[in-house]
């Protein structure tokens, strides 16, 4: 028999009922012989009361523990005056037990069920079947079937049909390294677990899908950081005859629709902003700027390229740049934490910080507070405050260097200050579209251009011939949705035409044999018919983790690995035997023997 009703379900309609709960023992209390449990399960908790005139169930109940699973059998009743716990859903009402039954006893727990009490999170992980009981994990995880729930009915009901691509596949890297499974039936050759079903995709626009997504587990053997895991999964959506305004227009209207239906979070501007990639590298010195505060970076290298302040011109006269940020009401900071903006800064990559503290444009030089003001004019500081938009009260932070090393720093310690001052609305989610990054980089070390998104990107449109004359020109029909920080998705109209392929393919030194044995069922396929083709793969691990407001893409995963790629719960990755190895044609690991 299923269970009756959940322990986060009576109300005061249902007094007088007589049921039955399942669940955790969540706490237990003994106030003066009368007993008090309260039981728990995913929906929340119910107080129990066992009286000692019931001697059967009140020895048992008595001899419960924590996390103890049980089943309780009572009548529904309205708790006396005074006695109500307006943090419970149930808190108006308690179940007067009449039989308790336990279904299985708990050993001594390694940590709490609790939110407000966390042990270090290799003991969470460890123990995730345990971590995965708090109110807060259960709330995530709940969070992420929402979010794909709302997702599949969402493209279902603009036709999309859901198809499934495999896992076992080609190697055909596109830029992280792949995890290889060796095959058993074919010695010496390996399957590859898909970094994205890319090619897949598009070879389903190729048979006239015309509209796909899938929900994709997709694996990346790279290093990991506190938003990446080695599998994670994303929503892999792909449309034909589409150009790029069509996809934007389709996922801002996913974005915005979910993220309204499923938190209470505010979007901070509809329709999303759009800013080119060189744009926002150089007002928030990131191409995923956190746009729910300002602190812009400025460019102010004409206004001190002259400057008697050494730094400042020797920067300006050998290439580099000056850029600043105005820090609101910092002005008052202790040279203390000055000093620790300056190491910040150091540690970023920056030779130093440049720092001014704007305290009364009335008194003319003498209202700025720094060690630098004494080189400058009257007129460098009135210009310089004019530029970065600050005034009485501010912080002026400016560094002095190549280009991508001031708006790096500039960047990270605006995100630092964002925090650090409070400026951060945690309620907002600041969308924001990221167009028109360069289509290719330059790799000094093996001297050939790289895919900036990955290979497959289309050139603008009317951009093509610069392919093979000057690619550095070349802007890619790509964007990236962008959010708080992170970038939660990229996208990008696709080439569908064998020859351009190919012309991109050789500008990343790719030789014909290697194209023809890494990407010919894909060539191949382009010259039946493919039709004009593109999409966007929002990660969802990343997507939830924001919303529910979480430091880290672990605590939206039920199983995750740490960020060593290990799991602590299975123990994985493990030894096999060498009978497992022999079977898929390999030699096991020789020991290596000191030298003597």
């Amino acid at each position: 028999m299923g269970k009756e009703v959940t322990c986060g379900a009576l109300t005061r309609a249902d007094e007088g009922r007589k049921i039955t709960l399942h669940g955790w023992v969540n706490s237990r209390r003994d106030h003066g012989g009368v007993l008090f449990l309260d039981i728990r399960d995913r929906w929340g908790r119910t107080q129990t009361v066992f009286n000692p005139d019931n001697t059967e169930a009140f020895r048992t109940a008595d001899a419960v523990r924590s996390e103890w699973v049980v089943a309780i059998t009572g009548t529904v009743r309205l708790r006396p005056a005074g006695t109500e716990n307006p943090r419970m859903s149930t808190g108006e009402v308690e179940l007067a037990a009449e039989t308790i039954a336990v279904l299985n006893a708990a050993e001594p727990l390694p940590f709490e069920i609790s939110d407000d009490s966390l042990p270090d999170e290799s003991i969470r992980l460890m123990y995730r079947y345990l971590d995965l009981r708090r109110p807060r994990m259960l709330h995530n995880l709940e969070l992420r079937h929402k979010t794909v729930k709302f997702i599949r009915d969402f493209l279902s009901e603009r036709d999309f049909l859901e198809v499934e691509t495999p896992v076992l596949m080609k190697s055909t890297p596109e830029g992280a390294r792949d995890y290889l499974v060796p095959s058993r039936v074919h010695a010496g050759e390996f399957y590859a677990l898909p970094q994205s079903p890319q090619q897949l995709k598009q070879l389903l626009m190729v048979a006239g899908v015309e509209r796909y997504f899938q929900i994709a587990r997709c694996f990346r053997d790279e290093d990991l950081r506190a938003d990446r895991q080695p599998e994670f999964t994303q929503l892999d959506l792909e449309m034909s005859f589409v150009n790029q305004e069509d996809i934007l227009r389709l996922a801002e209207d996913l974005f915005t629709q979910l993220t309204e239906t499923v938190t209470t979070k505010r979007i901070q501007t509809k329709p999303f902003p759009r800013l080119s990639f060189q744009e926002s590298l150089d007002r928030y010195g990131t191409d995923k700027p956190d746009m729910r505060f300002g602190l812009e970076i400025h460019d102010v290298t004409s206004r001190m390229a002259h400057s008697g302040f050494k730094v400042f011109s020797s920067a300006a006269a050998t290439g580099g740049t000056i850029r600043g940020i105005s820090v609101p009401g910092a002005s008052t900071m202790t040279r203390k934490q000055i000093d620790e903006l300056t190491g910040m800064a150091q540690s970023f990559g920056a030779k130093g910080l440049v720092w001014i503290a704007v305290e009364d444009l009335d008194q003319g030089p003498d209202g700025y507070r720094s060690p630098i003001a004494k080189f400058l004019s009257d007129e460098e500081l009135s210009s310089l405050t004019e530029a970065l938009g600050a005034g009485n009260g501010d912080l002026l932070l400016v560094v002095a260097d190549q280009r991508r090393v001031a708006l790096d720093v500039l960047g990270r310690l605006r995100s630092h200050l964002g925090g650090a001052l409070g400026l951060i609305d945690p309620e907002v989610m600041a969308y924001a579209w990221v167009v028109e990054p360069p289509l290719f980089e330059w790799n000094e070390d093996e001297d050939r251009w790289d895919a900036s998104h990955h290979p497959f990107t289309a050139p603008m449109p009317g951009q093509e011939e610069l392919l093979r004359s000057r690619p550095e020109e070349v802007k890619a029909e790509a964007y990236d949705i962008v959010c708080n920080g992170y970038e939660l998705g990229s996208g990008s109209i696709r080439i569908h035409r064998r020859e351009v392929q190919t012309d991109a393919f050789r500008l990343m030194k790719y030789t014909d044999e290697e194209i023809e044995a890494r990407f010919g069922h894909l060539l191949r396929a382009f010259e039946y018919g493919a039709p004009p083709h593109g999409g966007i793969a929002p990660g969802i691990d990343r997507w939830v983790m924001l919303l529910a407001d979480e430091p880290n893409i672990r605590e939206v995963i039920a199983f995750p690995k740490n960020q060593a790629g290990v799991d602590l719960m299975l123990g994985a990755p493990a030894p096999v035997d060498e009978r497992q190895l022999r079977d898929l044609h390999l030699l096991p690991r020789q020991p290596v023997k000191p030298q003597s």
